[in-house]
């Protein structure tokens, strides 16, 4: 019988305002550690201002956010893979560049680690061509590999289905669910809900940025 999931992830009546924008509203969420949670909503609820509280790159106007046993999410950043809805890879570069400069910034040298995640994201490690000449989902893969090159135990992906051909989303759904079963957390993003009915473990409705039920939804 398997040990019950530990809370990682607390929202405490998190409030994120943009000058007279309410993004989020008073959003309060326990999520579990080594589970699969997909993010839905239409445009505009919140979703995406919810990562980036997580990710650091957006401080809460009121209430807290703590993260492994922490609210200090400065001292837990290193434990964070975020693959934002733009790439942010290198078009002049091919994947192995893209990956050792991102190694570089965590210190990260060995050459078998980038050539190992490219094979995992479904990537050719040997192919040079630069990224700029990819399709858009190998370029979601190679922004997955980038997510991962540090090992995070928690992982935040906006829409990593986007533009993407139905073979290589399911793909990179299975991936997800992989990544679940080895011990990750995951908060994605997706208008694709359907992508994620067999590895979510769990969803989580925003509207107008609120948690809501099922049967809360308009």
């Amino acid at each position: 019988m398997a040990a019950p999931a530990h809370t990682i992830i607390t929202f405490n009546n998190v409030v994120k305002q943009f000058g007279r924008f309410i993004a989020l509203r008073g959003v309060s969420l326990d999520l579990s550690a080594g589970k699969l949670y997909a993010i839905l909503g239409e445009n505009g609820a919140g979703k995406t201002t919810l990562l980036r509280v997580l990710a650091g790159l957006a401080q809460p106007t009121r209430g807290t956010v703590s993260m492994l046993g922490t609210s200090d999410l400065r001292t837990v950043t290193r434990e964070i893979g975020y693959m934002a809805h733009p790439s942010m890879l290198y078009d002049e570069l091919s994947a192995r560049e893209n990956l050792h400069y991102f190694a570089a910034l965590y210190g990260i040298s060995k050459e078998d680690r980038c050539a190992s995640l490219i094979q995992t994201v479904g990537l050719d490690p040997a192919l040079s061509r630069p990224v700029g000449q990819y399709s858009q989902g190998m370029r979601q893969r190679l922004s997955l590999a980038r997510a991962l090159i540090h090992d995070p135990k928690i992982l935040l992906l906006d829409e990593p289905f986007s533009n993407v051909d139905v073979r290589s989303a399911r793909e990179i759904a299975s991936l997800l669910g992989q990544l679940r079963d080895s011990g990750k957390t995951l908060l994605v993003i997706t208008h694709q809900s359907d992508l994620l009915a067999e590895v979510a473990n769990d969803q989580v409705w925003m509207e107008r940025g609120r948690i809501v039920t099922p049967e809360e939804r308009e």
